[in-house]
């Protein structure tokens, strides 16, 4: 699983979905949609209409991955933050129950109001 308390591992950059399709094909439920994507160094996050999807890339070649899956329905409570006029980061916080938080912080254009209402459509 991926350390949530690593902060670094977190500066995010949106991504096309069709880049990362054919990894998570094999992990989505029938009907499950991809809505945003985003990439770390390597690592990426991908939000579907059901839950976010943590991807680790762990050794040399990176071709073992570690998946992680956190439903919306097991968040508690969530806080964004949208990007300024000098801090041009976006920050999201989610708190799952029997995990705690996760912290994920967004660089660029990201429409981090939409995940919020992903977010709280998933979770109802």
């Amino acid at each position: 699983m991926i350390d949530f308390e690593k902060a670094s591992v977190f500066k995010l950059s949106p991504i096309d979905t069709r880049d990362i399709g054919q990894d998570l094909a094999p992990i989505l439920i029938p009907g499950e949609r991809l809505a945003a994507a985003f990439k770390g160094v390597r690592d990426f996050v991908a939000f579907t209409d059901k839950r976010l999807i943590t991807v680790n890339i762990q050794g040399m070649t990176g071709k073992k991955r570690d998946y992680t899956s956190l439903p919306y329905s097991k968040v508690q409570a969530f806080s964004i933050e949208t990007a300024g006029h000098f801090d041009l980061d976006a920050e999201l916080e989610l708190w799952f129950s029997g995990l705690g938080k996760v912290r994920l912080e967004f660089r660029g254009k990201a429409d981090i109001r939409a995940l919020g209402q992903l977010i709280a459509m998933g979770s109802l």
